[in-house]
């Protein structure tokens, strides 16, 4: 069921930006495109561009810069008037793309729009039929159908909406979790079922939010019931609690062995540029990126660290950091949590040999002075100061 090619479909720009306590200026909207680019993503949603006019020049501005063959989506409702506006700023783009959003949940259709389900059909159909109108027969569509993941109680009606924006020229089926409200799963067998009644008419796509902190799992298990794109955002951004990561998802994808054309090298750095430029700190425990998820303080995780630090795969390590573009490296340090292997690893790692039968002791004066002091971590100078004083060191 999981498709031959995986595409990262990258919305920082257009649903991380509009996030942001202080929007992107243009120029920085050009420096984290080029991100994106170094990043080599498969596309990128550059903006809304028919909401404002400096959302429409920097979508306009970023288009002229993509590179030939990326597709280059901009984002509108399904009005006649937004999808024009949309298509006059992403048509310089070598491979332009038209992204059209309506709701088709029950709750959004009677308390949002408080129309009927005969006229959002109509509604789907009209605008994705004048956006192929004049886009051409070549450029693709995408449709969205906003809070997808909240249609449980009209699914049947969700496939008929689906098919009528197919019908009426659409190529690309996005599936938003536009708020997360259920178990990964719940949305998975959602997508499935979808996939399975859209078949190879249109390519379906993901789009997840992150309320209840799963997006990211639930959009790498939809790519093993057909999802063929996924849509994230640099470090996560995004409405309320966020996107589905970038840089978990790649990850997660290429360690259970699917290919993607992302330069993993250079997550590192990129995820630090992009909390200078929002003033959203990384916490110390994000996975892949935060500062302390290379640290190791308990006892068991330390002896199989020291054993296994040189080889690919770590005993305690999903990935090197190398290889995300990070230029530090696994640390053992010692705390009251710690044990004697510990110890040995920190002074061994300064050339210093302490006998097997002395280490014991140096662990429980190390032990001692963490404990009184309030459970503190104690430095590696502070080991080698103990064994230089208390112990014969060869």
């Amino acid at each position: 069921m999981k498709p031959n090619q995986i595409k990262i479909q990258d919305v920082t720009l257009r649903d991380g930006n509009q996030a942001l306590r202080r929007p992107w200026t243009l120029d920085e909207k050009i420096e984290v495109f080029d991100l994106l680019i170094e990043l080599n993503v498969d596309g990128i949603e550059v903006g809304f561009p028919s909401s404002n006019e400096t959302e429409f020049v920097a979508s306009k501005t970023l288009a002229k810069r993509a590179q030939a063959g990326i597709p280059i989506a901009g984002l509108s409702r399904a009005n006649d008037t937004e999808i024009a506006k949309t298509w006059e700023a992403i048509q310089y783009a070598n491979k332009p793309r038209m992204h059209i959003v309506y709701p088709v949940s029950d709750f959004s259709i009677r308390h949002v729009l408080k129309i009927s389900e005969s006229e959002v059909i109509q509604k789907i159909q009209r605008s994705v039929s004048f956006a192929r109108s004049i886009v051409g027969p070549d450029v693709e569509i995408q449709f969205s159908g906003e809070h997808f993941g909240d249609a449980i109680e009209n699914f049947a009606f969700t496939k008929e909406a689906f098919f009528a924006a197919i019908a009426a020229g659409a190529n690309i089926i996005n599936l938003p979790n536009t708020v997360e409200r259920y178990r990964p799963m719940v949305f998975v067998n959602m997508v499935k079922e979808m996939k399975d009644f859209i078949g190879d008419r249109a390519k379906v796509s993901v789009h997840t939010h992150n309320d209840l902190g799963m997006a990211t799992a639930t959009s790498v298990e939809c790519v093993y019931v057909g999802a063929e794109q996924i849509e994230v955002a640099l470090n996560g951004l995004g409405e309320r609690a966020g996107n589905t990561n970038l840089y978990e998802t790649a990850i997660a994808l290429h360690q259970n062995g699917e290919s993607l054309g992302i330069n993993f090298q250079r997550i590192y750095p990129t995820a630090k540029r992009i909390a200078e430029m929002t003033g959203i700190p990384i916490g110390e425990k994000a996975p892949i990126i935060g500062e302390d998820i290379f640290s190791h303080r308990s006892g068991i995780h330390q002896d199989g660290v020291a054993k296994t630090i040189k080889q690919t795969k770590g005993a305690y390590r999903t990935f090197s950091p190398e290889f995300v573009g990070r230029n530090d490296s696994e640390t053992i340090s010692f705390t009251n949590q710690s044990g004697h292997r510990a110890i040995q690893f920190l002074l061994e790692n300064r050339g210093i040999f302490v006998p097997n039968e002395e280490i014991h002791r140096l662990f429980e004066k190390a032990k001692a002075i963490s404990s009184r002091e309030n459970n503190r971590e104690i430095t590696e100078a502070e080991l080698v100061d103990l064994a230089s004083r208390f112990m014969i060191i060869s």
